[in-house]
């Protein structure tokens, strides 16, 4: 099968083009599927499989076949998605109605209009895996070269999302310890409030918020910027 490399060049180029402060990882993983589905010969509709903590999804697709057919691997655990993923390998299915692994599924994609299938796993982080799954029309749709441009497709793609998912875990970790500052700040304001209405140290003052807490069952946070406010109104 002839393929245009200049092709696969300009798919692989947009990867570097990816802003990761505009888009999350499923943004990341959208543009995986759909270059995919774009740039290599023989794929009908496209998908990526995502392993989390043992639980598998579908967080991009670019068709319901796809969708469907990755869904009745997830619920049987067992496929050629899951598969890829787990063995970080590549997995072809050259023809779904002659295979006979995976209990059901390959008749279920046959009847399903799929003919073929490539999975290609994707080593993200170290405890999350995931595959790109290329679903075709024909029998033996997917030839060596083709198998070989997908593998190396799978390649950018996984550093891709392997730096989709490092800036996604940072971007949280700093909200969370910008959260915490931001209670803590608030928190020592309060009991600044208390210790000068009440004359009592810095412990006596946390006792208080921490009591008026439980007996509100509010957060202190939220008891302690209630005092703040409210003491601002004057």
């Amino acid at each position: 099968m002839a393929h245009d490399w200049a092709d696969s060049t300009a798919a692989f180029a947009e990867f570097g083009r990816i802003k990761l402060g505009e888009t999350d990882l499923n943004g990341v993983l959208d543009r995986v599927a759909d270059l995919a589905c774009r740039t290599l010969p023989g794929a009908a509709q496209v998908s990526v499989t995502l392993i989390r903590g043992g639980t598998a999804h579908t967080p991009a697709h670019t068709g319901e076949t796809a969708l469907r057919l990755d869904a009745w691997q997830y619920e049987q655990g067992s496929g050629p998605c899951l598969e890829a993923a787990a063995a970080k390998t590549t997995v072809y299915v050259a023809d779904t109605a002659q295979d006979d692994r995976w209990g059901d599924w390959p008749a279920r994609a046959a009847k399903s209009g799929v003919g073929s299938m490539l999975s290609v796993g994707l080593p993200i982080v170290e405890n999350v895996s995931g595959a790109l799954n290329i679903y075709g029309e024909e029998p033996r749709a997917f030839d060596e070269e083709v198998i070989a441009l997908a593998q190396t497709f799978g390649r950018y793609a996984a550093v891709a999302a392997a730096n989709a998912h490092l800036y996604d875990t940072t971007a949280t970790l700093a909200g969370h310890m910008q959260a915490a500052m931001e209670s803590r700040a608030v928190i020592e304001q309060a009991k600044g409030i208390i210790m000068g209405e009440r004359r009592c140290s810095a412990d006596e003052a946390f006792a208080i918020l921490t009591k008026v807490s439980q007996d509100t069952n509010r957060k202190v946070r939220d008891v302690a910027a209630a005092l703040v406010e409210r003491t601002q109104r004057g």
